[in-house]
């Protein structure tokens, strides 16, 4: 399945929330990324459907692995870029938002380059 980047925002926030306070619920998502319940709501259910998160009885929402995957993937590039990038001397919130625009467009071979040229692999 091919994530677009606003299900990569999903997926990133989910596991940045689950770090953050152990449970994940739709409204915590929706007050974390200022969207509307029922829009988290649709994109729960699609994620639900196509294997990415499972939700308990409680509402909790959980990664599955494939979920996992993806979410640690996408934060790890936000992380690994801002750091690259306030090194190079943007400012650390002119970083942060850079580096969320980039992690969704940049592929796996150039980001390992970067990595690794950043002597961060």
């Amino acid at each position: 399945m091919i994530i677009q980047e606003a299900g990569e925002m999903y997926l990133e926030t989910i596991l940045r929330l689950k770090q953050k306070t152990g449970a994940v619920r739709s409204v915590d998502i929706a007050r974390e990324m200022g969207y509307s319940k029922p829009t988290v709501s649709e994109q729960m259910k699609k994620f639900r459907e196509n294997g990415l998160i499972e939700i308990d009885e409680d509402s909790h929402i959980n990664l599955t692995e494939a979920g996992m995957e993806i979410a640690k993937r996408t934060l790890e590039k936000h992380i690994v870029l801002t750091e690259i990038l306030i090194k190079i001397g943007v400012n650390d919130k002119v970083a942060e938002k850079d580096a969320c625009r980039l992690e969704h467009y940049m592929s796996e071979e150039t980001f390992k380059c970067i990595k690794k040229h950043f002597g961060m692999d």
